[in-house]
């Protein structure tokens, strides 16, 4: 299906929420839940989609909760979401997150310090309480424990066990349970329904204010690059790690109960886990994407930006020695996506929905 009309956002549509949205709209009282990926600095290309969909359209529905469930920046991004004023909070995280600087070849110890530093400045000094108050907008925080190899801190057999991951991961993703096993750090009220039976083997473990920011942290520790997380209060003993590992852009069974699922995403793919970003036939599950709404930027707009493209990891290193350059571009990317936010605000409230969906991109 083709839109009749292009703009810089795409509205890709799980079947039965095409089927939906085409009858009936978008509206906020339709959303049930929300989805993130992983993707370090990637989450800058949904900046003030972000702040526009949580801190002015969603603004006026009070009553109704929703899970936002995400792993590693997605969980970030979500526990801005669901703090008592959204935008304030995802302005600190931009401050933050631009103003990260390291020296030539940064240590473990050093990116994580410095992911400490962004964490505390988003939650300020009420953000976890706030967030564990939310009863709108409940945080699942999406991690795994490491097994074997992989749970060590040492880079020989910490990168050993994550090359033996990845090529047991070409035979299924299955496979990857050897190494990890899925943690769900996850809103006081409870869990999502939607992942209740979903993995019997997913450790569940409610959301504190003594382990929430472990939590978040865990999320986003990617291996060999970041220090894990252990000795999470309230939770099982283990090595906590990045839960993009195997949940990088949520191939789960999202059924939205009669509503709609959003998820702001940064491209029209939606690939399952970590492993799976370079094998191009590793799609989400048509059967887990029926109630999904992905919202992404389109090709014209990504090639607008700087460089091309969506800022990424790699551009700590592409940028070595020009943090004033990094930042420049990265802010000129972020700055870009308030076209996103004016095009979804104008989509969804007028009449124009219908005729931009287009089938979301899946696998049977």
């Amino acid at each position: 299906m083709a839109s009749s009309r292009r703009g810089p956002l795409r509205f890709l549509a799980g079947e039965r929420s095409l089927t939906r949205l085409q009858r009936d709209g978008l509206s906020p009282d339709m959303v049930t839940g929300f989805v993130g990926a992983a993707g370090g600095p990637k989450w800058l290309a949904l900046n003030h989609l972000d702040r526009a969909i949580f801190g002015r359209w969603l603004k006026p529905v009070t009553a109704q909760s929703r899970f936002l469930i995400g792993s590693s920046i997605a969980t970030w991004r979500f526990a801005c979401a669901a703090q008592k004023t959204p935008e304030a909070a995802f302005q600190r995280f931009e401050e933050a997150y631009m103003a990260q600087r390291y020296s030539g070849k940064p240590t473990r110890r050093e990116i994580s310090d410095q992911a400490r530093a962004i964490l505390d400045h988003v939650l300020g000094e009420h953000g976890i309480d706030e967030i564990l108050a939310n009863q709108q907008q409940r945080l699942q925080v999406m991690t795994v424990l490491s097994r074997g190899l992989v749970a060590s801190e040492r880079a020989l057999p910490l990168n050993t066990g994550l090359a033996a991951a990845g090529l047991t991961n070409l035979a299924g993703r299955r496979a990857l349970r050897a190494f990890f096993r899925r943690a769900l750090f996850h809103h006081p009220a409870g869990a999502s329904p939607m992942l209740a039976a979903f993995d019997p083997g997913m450790e569940h473990i409610p959301l504190t204010g003594g382990n929430l920011r472990q939590a978040l942290l865990a999320s986003g520790s990617i291996p060999s690059v970041m220090e894990a997380e252990t000795a999470i209060p309230d939770a099982p003993r283990g090595v906590y790690r990045d839960g993009g590992l195997i949940d990088y852009q949520m191939d789960l069974p999202l059924d939205a109960a009669g509503g709609v699922i959003l998820f702001s995403h940064y491209e029209a793919r939606v690939v399952p886990g970590w492993f799976d970003k370079p094998l191009p036939w590793r799609r989400a599950h048509r059967e887990h994407m029926q109630d999904v709404l992905v919202l992404a930027p389109s090709e014209e707009w990504l090639a607008s930006l700087p460089n091309g493209r969506i800022p990424d990891r790699k551009d700590f290193y592409r940028y070595a020695g020009d943090d004033r350059g990094r930042t420049r571009d990265w802010q000129r990317a972020t700055d870009a996506t308030r076209a996103l936010a004016d095009d979804f605000l104008e989509t969804v409230t007028g009449d124009a929905l219908a005729a931009r969906l287009e089938p979301l991109p899946t696998r049977g």
